[in-house]
């Protein structure tokens, strides 16, 4: 199916289902209003001049605008990049110039970009406007998009210049239906949208899987994640399930309403995009009443490659990431995750180099060190990249992470490489604590030397207030050993 023809298709056969939940105006949106919607914004498009094929990007946050604008863009035949809106103009620029762009679509208009417009996406009611031209922009076969691609999308490492990975529309069908049907999603489910949608995990888990399945997708009140506000975005939604990262999850539990957690009467909860520590996902569990559901995917994937599904024992849900859903999985002599299957990107464009040195023969090279039980479930242990070599010892911070959190008194933790004169790098964490812990590193290093290895045992430990992350919610591994290298 083309990513443009989504929402018609399923107003064609359930118009006045709810598709959207606009949770700060209680207001619901039915398929065929939001499909006559995208309808609009894609004629307005062709009445500026795009053509097939043409970039654009597309800066907003998760709210009508943005779901309008991209699946628009899409019935217009564009291919589209989505931009975190937090990105620093400059960086915005490079990367619109990058893929000689027309325009970029937004919901808030805030600076000229050089060779790539802004166009304004007004969505009224049923009624949707677009303001602004579009630039001449370049040939985007000239760094190897083609016909079947239907979106592009950064990867989002902490360093170097972000790679460009094509979606496909058959890639997108393939990874939305390998979300559907790894948690049975249906017409009457329904989530809120916690991912921010330029980012893989909340577009394809979050806003693409469930309007595919026909399900309801609520938009929180600030257009972002907010713990204060999440519970009754949930009730609002009338929601079945969330699929968040690590972190927000850990913020929730730190911060509930007494009793918030098991009144949601989630059927489960998914959880992506970065480890989940398994103390952690216990406590989840109690306080939801719901399992926990980790996946695994990358952006190179189009998301999700395996998912633990809701009929596994706890060891599973615990402990892997489960088997792989609509893909082939192998682990490489050294250990290494390797994938291959319908979701997997080609390559990356206009970078020759990175493309060999990551895809082989159809087959993705992770970065993950990974292993494989006789059921085919997939346990992982930790990035290649974030291994820390300690005079020899290699060392998983992902392990000395767990062994922190099974602390009751750390909510979150971090653990990265800092530069020692003996060993080459030493072991050093980062910690939040609760509200009412006092900090006490001795007894924190005593409590991981109970569970880990000596030389595991973090040589540095600093309490935070709060842990850097990602565009995408992952810990910021190396801004934590900046900060305290």
């Amino acid at each position: 199916m083309l990513l443009g023809e989504l929402v018609a298709h399923n107003a064609a056969t359930n118009p006045e289902a709810t598709a959207l939940v606009v949770t700060a105006e209680s207001r619901r949106i039915s398929y065929a209003t939001l499909a006559d919607l995208i309808e609009q914004a894609g004629t307005a498009l062709r009445g500026l001049g795009f053509a097939e094929g043409n970039v654009v990007g597309l800066r907003a946050p998760n709210t009508v605008a943005y779901i309008v604008g991209l699946l628009g863009a899409a019935r217009a035949g564009l291919v589209i990049a989505p931009l975190d809106p937090a990105l620093p103009p400059a960086e915005q620029q490079d990367r619109m110039h990058r893929l000689g762009a027309r325009a970029v679509l937004t919901d808030a208009p805030a600076a000229a970009l050089e060779g790539a417009p802004e166009i304004a996406v007004d969505v009224d009611g049923s009624r949707c406007t677009l303001r602004g031209a579009p630039a001449a922009g370049g040939d985007p076969s000239a760094i190897g998009l083609t016909p079947e691609d239907a979106m592009v999308m950064f990867t989002s490492g902490t360093t170097g210049k972000p790679k460009m990975v094509p979606w496909t529309h058959d890639g997108l069908t393939a990874a939305m239906g390998n979300v559907v049907s790894a948690y049975g999603l249906h017409a009457g489910d329904a989530t809120v949208a916690v991912m921010p949608m330029f980012h893989g995990h909340g577009l394809v888990a979050g806003m693409l899987a469930t309007l595919s399945s026909g399900g309801a997708l609520g938009l929180p009140e600030k257009a972002r994640f907010s713990a204060h506000t999440f519970f009754s975005e949930l009730a609002a939604t009338q929601a079945t399930w969330v699929t968040a990262v690590p972190t927000i999850y850990q913020v929730l539990l730190d911060v509930a309403p007494d009793g918030a957690p098991a009144a949601a009467r989630l059927r489960f909860l998914r959880s992506c995009s970065a480890p989940l520590p398994p103390a952690v996902a216990a406590r989840l569990e109690e306080a939801f009443g719901a399992p926990v559901l980790p996946a695994y995917g990358m952006t190179e994937a189009t998301h999700q490659a395996c998912a633990v599904t809701a009929t596994a024992d706890a060891e599973t849900r615990m402990q892997t990431v489960g088997g792989p859903v609509g893909a082939e999985l192998r682990i490489a002599d050294a250990g290494e995750v390797w994938l291959r299957g319908p979701a997997v990107a080609r390559g990356y464009l206009n970078d020759a180099a990175a493309s060999e040195a990551t895809f082989a023969g159809g087959w993705l090279r992770t970065g993950d060190l990974g292993s494989v039980n006789d059921a085919g479930v997939l346990t992982l242990q930790g990035r290649i990249k974030n291994i820390i070599n300690r005079g020899g010892e290699k060392i998983s911070p992902e392990r000395v992470e767990d062994a922190l959190l099974a602390n009751p008194d750390v909510v979150q933790a971090a653990v990265f490489p800092v530069p020692d004169d003996k060993y080459g790098e030493q072991v050093a964490a980062a910690v939040v604590l609760r509200a009412d812990a006092s900090f006490d590193s001795d007894a924190l290093r005593a409590f991981c030397a109970a569970k880990l290895a000596k030389f595991e045992v973090p040589e540095h430990i600093s309490s935070v207030s709060e842990l850097p992350v990602t565009a995408k919610g992952s810990v910021d591994r190396n801004r934590l050993a900046t900060l305290f290298g």
